[in-house]
């Protein structure tokens, strides 16, 4: 398991039992790190994934609390989640991509710009080592849509444009539940970039196939 998944499921025990419940405030980081066993870093993502699914409320300046967990507002939450914990149509969705994809990008490695190159590559320098989840996914959606407007292929950008957004929500879960999704997924960009800068489309092709796949056999693994 995960070291995140180990806190998060940490925090739901104490919920299940009753050590927290609905409306109560959860200790200082540093003492509920201690006394479960982690690390801050892994609690603090624990506590972000359990945030984006309604169970905590992260109020700036006030502290944590638990929800009132009303069946209806874990309900709607849920929809986050379900997208792709409980249907398999996401998959389908990231298929479709593996096999799109990495063709725009081999095509992208003869036909982008030097300058389109340079502008991809200052918005990775931007994201720097340790981005956010939620600013690594958005810069995600932009990179992998640049590379693609870079194939000078209006339909294969149009339909590209389409499959990115039914498959956000389990980038964002698994940026937050994976070790080392984020180095990962800069590492992977960054090779899919220095491809292209060496007009190398087959390098180009497999990078951008790996990248993809590694998402994909993440969500099998999580379903």
């Amino acid at each position: 398991m995960a070291v995140t998944d180990e806190a998060i499921e940490k925090i739901k025990d104490m919920i299940v039992s009753g050590a927290l419940r609905p409306g109560d405030r959860l200790p200082k980081e540093s003492r509920l790190a201690d006394d479960l066993g982690l690390s801050r870093n892994s609690l603090r993502e624990a506590v972000r994934a359990l945030s984006l699914i309604r169970i905590l409320d992260v109020r700036q300046g006030d502290g944590t609390y638990v929800t009132s967990l009303d069946p209806q507002l874990l309900l709607e939450a849920l929809s986050f989640v379900v997208d792709f914990h409980r249907d398999d149509t996401v998959l389908e969705f990231l298929a479709v991509r593996r096999i799109l994809e990495p063709a725009a990008t081999a095509m992208a490695a003869a036909s982008i710009t030097e300058e389109e190159l340079d502008a991809l590559g200052a918005q990775l320098d931007a994201l720097g080592d340790e981005p956010s989840v939620e600013r690594l996914v958005a810069a995600d959606l932009e990179f992998h849509r640049g590379i693609v407007r870079g194939s000078r292929n209006t339909v294969l950008c149009s339909l590209l444009d389409g499959l990115s957004g039914p498959t956000t929500r389990a980038r964002v879960w698994r940026g937050l539940t994976q070790e080392d999704a984020v180095g990962r997924t800069l590492r992977e960009h960054r090779a899919i970039l220095a491809a292209l800068r060496d007009r190398d489309a087959e390098a180009a092709r497999s990078w951008a196939t790996v990248h993809i796949a590694s998402v994909e056999q993440w969500l099998r693994s999580s379903l």
